[in-house]
């Protein structure tokens, strides 16, 4: 098949205007996202953010997003992270899905097979659990598509990634999300979000991976912090292409201005410096 074309978002952050965050205005650089991925990428089919949609759940924060999510030319499919409020989202976006007990948990039929939204708030906690109740809708959706391939997309890392801070709080009943699964043996990705890094691997034979948020960063730091350390590292959202035989995911720093220029001009091989190139004002590749 043709590969099947998605975007991956993840922690907007967005909070209620007029205000910042950490000095950055999370609504401004989401719509230049937004913008970016309607000018470059508007045949994806739709567009996955996993969650931490907002910093702190306000009502103001969800309209915001709204209207800054208007601007895509494909369906969004949201996610709940930590920082997010169900009662406020769901206020904001009711024609949100959701299971039986009111978690935003839904299934999405595409092409490419089955893309499994899931919700791991928790309320009073930063740490994410999958509780008794979303397990069960879980392991039933499994069940239901056990002959087709699927893609899973949550907000809490059901694994550490190596950065203390972050693996803290990750889902915090990893061997029961496991058990829910079933044993499928045709999940193709997990998409998760809360750690604002570029990260790819696995987890029990299952590919992962997250990427940067739309606004501020997490440090990458190995050691054990007083604090989780916050940067100004470049903002991301990740283009995801699958075919029958591959998951491709493509992160793109979409407020990246740096020089482009095309590799096979010889005048630009023979460029000494940034400057030198610049000044050949070439057409970029």
């Amino acid at each position: 098949m043709t590969a099947f074309k998605f975007i991956h978002v993840t922690d907007t952050h967005l909070i209620a205007p007029p205000h910042r965050l950490y000095g950055l205005d999370p609504r401004e650089r989401l719509a230049a996202a937004v913008a970016d991925i309607a000018r470059l990428h508007g045949d994806a089919a739709f567009v996955a953010i996993t969650g931490d949609l907002t910093h702190r759940g306000e009502p103001g924060a969800y309209a915001a997003l709204r209207e800054v999510l208007a601007g895509l030319p494909m369906p969004c499919h949201l996610v709940l992270g930590n920082h997010d409020d169900r009662a406020a989202f769901l206020a904001t976006f009711p024609e949100t899905p959701t299971d039986d007990g009111g978690f935003v948990q839904y299934a999405v039929e595409t092409p490419a097979g089955v893309m499994v939204m899931l919700d791991s708030l928790t309320e009073g906690t930063h740490g994410g659990l999958l509780c008794e109740e979303r397990l069960d809708w879980l392991a039933g959706t499994v069940e239901r598509h056990r002959e087709r391939d699927l893609f899973l997309f949550l907000h809490h890392a059901p694994f550490d990634v190596g950065v203390p801070g972050m693996d803290r709080i990750r889902l915090m009943n990893a061997e029961a999300f496991w058990q829910a699964l079933g044993g499928h043996s045709r999940i193709r990705h997990l998409f998760y979000g809360h750690v604002h890094r570029p990260i790819c691997g696995s987890w029990r034979g299952i590919p992962c991976s997250t990427l940067p948020g739309t606004s501020h960063q997490v440090q990458l730091q190995f050691v054990e912090p007083t604090a989780v350390p916050g940067s100004y590292e470049p903002p991301a959202y990740g283009i995801v292409l699958a075919s029958d035989d591959a998951v491709v995911v493509h992160n793109h720093a979409f407020l990246d201005d740096s020089l482009k220029f095309p590799l096979d001009s010889a005048e630009a091989e023979a460029a000494q410096s940034a400057e030198a190139l610049r000044e050949l004002t070439l057409v970029p590749a």
